[in-house]
């Protein structure tokens, strides 16, 4: 399917791997140009590297902030310029018992996960709005809607990333632009990956099987029945992209594998 994205630049915070890579190579494949973004700046210049050679045709650069600091994003956003797609992809996370759950914790998850959008979209909307056309989409989670008692500061994250995202879908009544919220359910993410074969490794154990446990123990509802690859995430995100998307505004669109009970 042709979603008629040639020649769109595109801004994804977080993209030097996992589900912001993914999105960035489909929009690539695509036609789009493409601005990528994350703290090491070293990362960053083999990421854009590496993408130039696979898409010699399109515009790519890289650019360096870390979203803890604000002042390192404002200087960023001022390198960026005009952008027809906005992905707000970057995020942390970590397990931690609610009681153990420091107000810096709750402070920091909040500014990286939250702030971070609020930033970059206050920055990139007003030019989305004035030429008629643009895309928002936040990257969120299952766990914005169920929240894992093992990460509540997490889940508050995302749940107040989806609570953004909708309220700025009512500024764009009557334009050609629309701000969704992707809701991603359990990923095998390059975070994920690392940490499971760790756990291969240490146990002299296959990492298959420990997948496969993982999904059985903190999800057993999901009906996919295993994590979801990047990739699955971002063709998701590249169809929200899309002119082709345009009845789709002010939604959470699920990519959880079934994960979450509700209609």
């Amino acid at each position: 399917m042709n979603l008629q994205l040639k020649g769109k630049k595109a801004f994804i915070s977080g993209s030097t791997q996992g589900i912001g890579l993914a999105i960035a190579k489909k929009l690539l494949d695509e036609g789009c140009d493409m601005v990528i973004n994350g703290r090491n700046p070293v990362r960053i210049g083999k990421v854009v590297h590496t993408l130039k050679v696979d898409y010699p045709n399109s515009d790519i650069i890289g650019l360096s902030a870390d979203f803890s600091q604000p002042e390192q994003v404002e200087n960023m956003i001022a390198q960026i310029g005009p952008i027809d797609i906005l992905i707000n992809n970057v995020g942390v996370f970590e397990l931690k018992k609610f009681h153990d759950i420091t107000d810096a914790d709750w402070m920091n998850i909040f500014n990286i996960n939250v702030m971070s959008s609020v930033r970059l979209t206050q920055k990139l909307l007003p030019h989305m709005m004035e030429q008629n056309w643009g895309r928002i989409i936040f990257i969120s989670s299952e766990s914005g809607v169920n929240i894992p008692s093992d990460m509540i500061h997490y889940g508050m994250s995302k749940a107040a990333m989806n609570a953004v995202a909708n309220g700025v879908s009512k500024l764009t009544k009557g334009k050609n632009v629309t701000v969704n919220t992707l809701l991603g359910g359990p990923t095998y993410s390059d975070g994920v990956a690392k940490t499971i074969e760790q756990m291969a490794a240490n146990n002299n154990l296959n990492v298959s099987d420990i997948k496969s446990t993982i999904i059985q123990q903190t999800n057993p509802d999901s009906l996919l029945q295993r994590f979801i690859e990047p990739d699955e995430i971002a063709s998701m995100a590249a169809f929200l992209s899309s002119p082709l998307s345009q009845a789709v505004n002010g939604s959470s669109v699920r990519v959880d594998g079934g994960t979450l009970k509700v209609i």
